[in-house]
């Protein structure tokens, strides 16, 4: 049986372990690493950093945001994915071949981000796209919440397919909203039903293979007054009407639209609170010694199921791979 890991998410200042890094590691409350650009050169050099932080700690989640598009860490020594909305317009066009590419690009990124010693990247980005979004996009495959399903369950079962875990975001949605939760906190006015109707079919169809979800730090106001990651509403909502059974995965509590709910170890104690079973908190280190200490005795007990659980493929050999080759081609014309 798996041993319940620390509830707090990490990340590191640079692309070494330093050792007041390793001495803070093993603490308790730690459950996982996130790496950002800062801590990347490529490919190889991830992979030994992975191996370095195991060295310390064998059972933390490491995880990455490698979406495609503008947002992905590593850039050498993996494929140059595009946005998620070029294989939303291919599906538009031709929905077999979007989704046989989309599901393609959730197997190739998984691949991948295991042979990079990584255990997840928080993907596949299940925002439906309004037109008004600074932060989300071409993020998102598709302003049609029946095209962004499809796509995601396809993306989904392509990391599966590579034994990886799949963690949607941003929970109800996020692109409805044209303020950016890193530097403010956005409001969401739109009934509870339009939501339904619109931004949560993704998250309602997909409930049951995802492995993880991230909510927003978006106030629905219709709905509650509080963000969506420091909701019981909301949380309650993904577990009980959904069926949700994953992780549910603070978004980043250092960002702006965290901050209403007060100081680091408060931001904590309410994501906790409101059933979140791992807290990310990133570029603060003090904010995040301060969590560490508001969570000493919290475990999290949903970590079986992110792991990557299978033997490592090599980055050099998974050009052997007829399906990479293919996919991979694929992905840098669409990049390009």
């Amino acid at each position: 049986m798996t041993q319940p890991i620390g509830p707090v998410m990490l990340d590191l200042e640079g692309p070494q372990l330093s050792n007041a890094e390793k001495t803070l590691l093993k603490d308790p409350a730690v459950g996982g690493v996130i790496l950002f650009a800062r801590n990347v050169e490529d490919a190889y050099q991830v992979r030994q950093l992975c191996s370095s932080i195991r060295r310390v700690r064998g059972d933390l989640l490491l995880g990455i945001d490698q979406e495609g598009g503008r947002v992905q860490r590593i850039k050498k020594g993996v494929t140059n994915l595009p946005a998620m909305a070029r294989i939303g317009d291919l599906y538009a066009s031709d929905p077999v071949a979007g989704l046989t590419l989309a599901k393609d690009t959730g197997w190739l990124l998984g691949m991948e981000m295991a042979a990079c010693g990584l255990d997840m990247s928080f993907a596949p980005v299940l925002d439906v796209e309004s037109g008004i979004s600074s932060v989300i996009g071409d993020r998102s495959f598709s302003s049609d919440p029946e095209h962004v399903a499809q796509l995601g369950r396809a993306f989904i079962e392509g990391l599966h397919e590579a034994g990886m875990a799949a963690v949607g975001k941003h929970f109800p949605g996020h692109g409805g909203v044209a303020a950016d939760s890193h530097i403010a906190l956005p409001v969401d006015e739109r009934p509870l039903a339009e939501l339904k109707a619109r931004d949560l079919v993704p998250f309602r169809e997909l409930a049951g293979v995802l492995n993880g979800v991230m909510p927003a730090h978006v106030t629905y106001s219709a709905f509650d007054t509080r963000p969506a990651g420091f909701s019981p509403n909301w949380l309650g909502m993904l577990r009980e009407s959904l069926g949700f059974k994953g992780c549910i995965f603070s978004d980043d509590l250092s960002m702006t639209g965290a901050h209403e709910a007060g100081g680091p170890a408060e931001r904590a104690k309410a994501a906790l609170a409101a059933g979140c079973d791992m807290l990310l908190i990133c570029n603060d280190r003090a904010a995040a010694i301060e969590v560490l200490e508001a969570c000493q005795g919290v475990v999290n007990k949903r970590p079986a199921k992110l792991r990557y659980g299978r033997a490592r493929p090599e980055l050099d050999a998974l050009a052997a791979l007829g399906r990479w080759r293919r996919t991979h081609a694929k992905l840098e014309a669409l990049a390009n």
